[in-house]
């Protein structure tokens, strides 16, 4: 696992842009990661704004261990290549891209992150949201070493193909998912889940979140600081995972000393892919930790 892959993204919350105290309010709150909203959040007459007051708050240092991103409009809006030369300006943790539909647009967003002077240490992320991005999933994630993290944007294939937003999600939702995580695996990137709607509804997020770590998600998107709790909660492991894993270590590094052909933890054969999975948790247990 690299430094990109184990840092933690269990919770990475949206942020209004334009609206300066949720920024600061931001300054308080538990979560993994911030995407400071300059697309969705930000009305047409509030983007330059918006744009400033972001900029402003990555540059002020006081957000702590909190990666910090800056979502820009999308490709070919009137505000897109001015976000991009101020967030690359401004230097955030990474700089997240909407609408992603190609492997030569993330080259060609690397070539604008180059131009503008954004450190090497800016990450680029984008977002899978449309069909046409779906079915290029693979040639997206591998494009270039600078893209390091996936967000789903749900919202948008729920809307794009015409489907409904039902608990557990709909099949073309939940096949989406499964194929944009594959692709993203394959390329050794991360993959953040997308958001669930309803804020009152803590049930169905527990739920949702749920279902997104058992597929394989890192985390998972979040529009109100209510879900960042049981995000981190849920993209976590749990004490009995900390030490079921240490115990499995242990045991196989004891069998295979004794030169046995067979380990079994608990009754249950262990195998190096066990062990691989047990160093992976043990490595982001102590990522935690460390925090």
């Amino acid at each position: 696992m690299t430094d990109t892959t184990l840092r933690p993204r269990r919770s990475v919350l949206y942020m209004p842009g334009a609206n300066e105290r949720a920024l600061e309010k931001a300054k308080t709150i538990a979560a993994d990661a911030l995407i400071l909203d300059l697309e969705d959040s930000v009305s047409p007459d509030a983007k330059e704004q918006g744009r400033e007051n972001v900029c402003a708050a990555v540059r002020s240092g006081e957000y702590g261990h909190r990666e910090l991103a800056i979502r820009v409009n999308s490709i070919g809006t009137q505000w897109h290549d001015d976000d991009i030369r101020a967030a690359a300006t401004a230097g955030p943790d990474a700089i997240l891209v909407p609408k992603v539909e190609s492997a030569e647009q993330v080259r060609s967003l690397v070539a604008a992150l180059d131009e503008a002077g954004a450190p090497a240490s800016t990450q680029l992320w984008a977002m899978i949201e449309t069909p046409v991005a779906l079915l290029h999933a693979e040639e997206i994630a591998a494009a270039h070493e600078r893209l390091t993290v996936i967000v789903m944007g749900t919202n948008d294939i729920v809307n794009e193909t015409f489907g409904l937003h039902v608990p557990g999600r709909n099949p073309l939702v939940l096949t989406a998912l499964s194929w944009t995580l594959l692709a993203v695996r394959a390329a050794g990137k991360v993959i953040i889940d997308g958001v669930y709607n309803n804020v009152k509804d803590a049930e169905g997020f527990d739920a949702e979140a749920r279902q997104g770590r058992e597929m394989g998600f890192d985390g998972k998107t979040l529009i109100h600081p209510s879900q960042v709790e049981p995000a981190n909660l849920a993209f976590s492991p749990s004490e009995e995972d900390v030490t079921r894993a240490a115990e499995m270590i242990e045991t196989f590094n004891e069998a295979k000393a004794a030169g046995k052909g067979v380990v079994t933890y608990n009754g249950k054969m262990v195998e190096e892919l066990h062990i691989r999975d047990a160093q992976r948790i043990l490595a982001f247990h102590e990522a935690l930790s460390a925090r």
